[in-house]
């Protein structure tokens, strides 16, 4: 019965937390507020960067895929694990590597300065979708990857044994496969990319480059126009619905059927031609990833210390007091939503602009305190919800099983609430809660979002200090701050992850 109090209390909690800031804001703002021809504009570029960024992100996945599942060689498994780094990387990092790569300066065109060569820009359109492409390549890889090690060996040895070609293999087995995986990763990667902010904001280079959700930031920030911010809100929660359904009406349904969990040898990829062009692709999928990082490590380096006299160690502190107080208020959040209703009702809380969210929860407390002085806990409170449905995939599942193999010993033995959560359910759920954990905790570091609206200098956290000495071209102090905060966003990641994992049943 207090477990089913404490769920009920989160979900309300919940509730009122997504729904109370938009009805704050269109209180405030007298209603919704009208287009403008710039939000058409917004609007088709929102759709247009996230089809392009969708369709290429899943079609440059395929090989890479198709590679990693028929090769074994040296670093595969490190590889294949970092491939879920892009993920938890500060968008804001991952920009500072794209630059140094693609930008004016960068190795790129550098060496085509060198040979005569064009110079490319990285800025607008393709700036947006290269950056979009560089984080969700990685998850269309794994889950294309994934689907690929799941098709049974014995699948593989009938092909073999019936001498169908590696062309005849192909249209078989792996191109059924694509053709169920593929639509679902390309829809997913379509709604992560409805609501981008900081990429376009740092990419997309000027006013044809603006994305709905840098649309409502223009709109609160420069115009304090809430009816119109309103309106762009739920135009972008529209789209996310509509995509969101596709992307579960494109959810893989059945698979190839079970096998005994034997490996086989492939028989269709033993040529030097095709180990070649296996090869070529892990390369360069290797290489998009990893090069961005490691020219920021090695161009932050130097400036690691520049920028400490202009507030970088203070950002620093407030991003982890941030990431830290974002990470417990959602562990304690997601710990009685962790079952299916509860994960339902999360997803809508990212569908709403945080920004929106942010700005309501600023006009509910203007009454009673200065909101500016507020920038701070209430971005504690919108990175919480905005990483709730992550924390939630990944404790609902172990959650249901608990419930399932113990639910019948509690009632035998008539455990308490309180001994049953600190007898099996905690430590039964503590590997999920460190992963879950040390997710947020870099989520909440890396985000731009609601505290670029409403910070001052002296309440800024890293990831808008970053940006500002990028802003200021102070190129070499932004470097190092980059730098801190990558260090600062794994090391989270990992102190939680191996916190939950230390000492947990194996």
């Amino acid at each position: 019965m207090a477990q089913r109090a404490l769920s009920i209390s989160a979900g309300l909690a919940l509730a009122i937390l997504t729904l109370g800031p938009i009805a704050a804001v269109l209180i405030r703002a007298g209603g919704l507020g009208s287009f403008r021809p710039g939000d058409f504009e917004a609007l088709q570029f929102t759709v247009w960067q996230a089809l392009l960024s969708g369709f290429f992100s899943t079609l440059l996945a395929i090989p890479v895929a198709r590679a990693l599942a028929r090769r074994q060689f040296f670093g595969r498994r490190l590889l294949i694990s970092l491939l879920g780094a892009p993920f938890i990387l500060p968008v804001i990092v991952a920009v500072m590597g794209l630059i140094a790569v693609f930008g004016q300066n960068g190795i790129l065109n550098s060496g085509l300065a060198a040979f005569g060569g064009p110079r490319l820009d990285i800025y607008g359109l393709h700036g947006v979708v290269l950056a979009h492409v560089f984080f969700n390549l990685p998850l269309a890889t794994r889950m294309l990857l994934q689907a690929w090690l799941a098709i049974p060996a014995e699948r593989f040895r009938l092909a073999a044994s019936l001498g169908l070609t590696p062309w005849g293999q192909f249209l078989t087995l792996e191109w059924p496969l694509i053709r169920r995986i593929a639509p679902g990763a390309f829809a997913v990667i379509f709604v992560i990319c409805l609501t981008s902010f900081a990429v376009a904001l740092t990419l997309g280079g000027g006013p044809r480059a603006t994305t709905v959700e840098l649309a409502i930031y223009q709109a609160m920030r420069f115009d304090f126009d809430l009816g119109r911010a309103a309106m762009l809100a739920l135009m972008q929660l529209g789209l996310a619905t509509v995509a969101g359904l596709i992307a579960l009406k494109l959810a893989p349904s059945q698979g190839f059927g079970v096998g005994r969990g034997r490996q086989v040898p492939r028989w269709d990829g033993r040529s030097t031609m095709a180990r070649t062009f296996d090869m070529i692709w892990i390369f360069l999928a290797a290489a998009f990833l990893l090069v961005p990082l490691a020219l920021v490590v090695l161009k932050g380096m130097p400036g690691l210390f520049a920028g400490a006299g202009q507030g970088t160690w203070t950002a620093a502190k407030h991003s982890v007091l941030v990431a830290l107080a974002s990470t417990a208020l959602s562990m304690v959040w997601a710990l009685p939503l962790a079952n299916r209703k509860g994960e339902l009702l999360s997803v809508a809380a990212i569908a709403i602009s945080p920004l929106v969210i942010g700005t309501g929860l600023f006009l509910i407390l203007r009454p009673f305190v200065n909101p500016f002085t507020m920038a701070l806990p209430v971005t504690t409170v919108v990175n919480a919800m905005m990483a709730l449905p992550f924390a939630l995939r990944i404790l609902r599942p172990e959650a249901e099983a608990v419930e399932h193999d113990f639910g019948r010993l509690r009632q035998t033995l008539r455990l308490t609430t309180w001994a049953w959560f600190t007898r099996v359910w905690l430590p039964r759920l503590r590997r999920p809660m460190g992963f879950a954990a040390g997710l947020t905790a870099a989520l909440a570091m890396g985000d731009l979002g609601v505290i670029a609206l409403f910070a001052d200098p002296d309440r800024a956290t890293l990831p808008l200090q970053v940006y500002r000495l990028m802003g200021a071209y102070q190129m070499e102090a932004a470097a190092g701050a980059a730098l801190l905060l990558l260090i600062l966003s794994f090391g989270l990641f990992w102190l939680f992850d191996r916190g939950g994992r230390a000492g947990a049943d194996t």
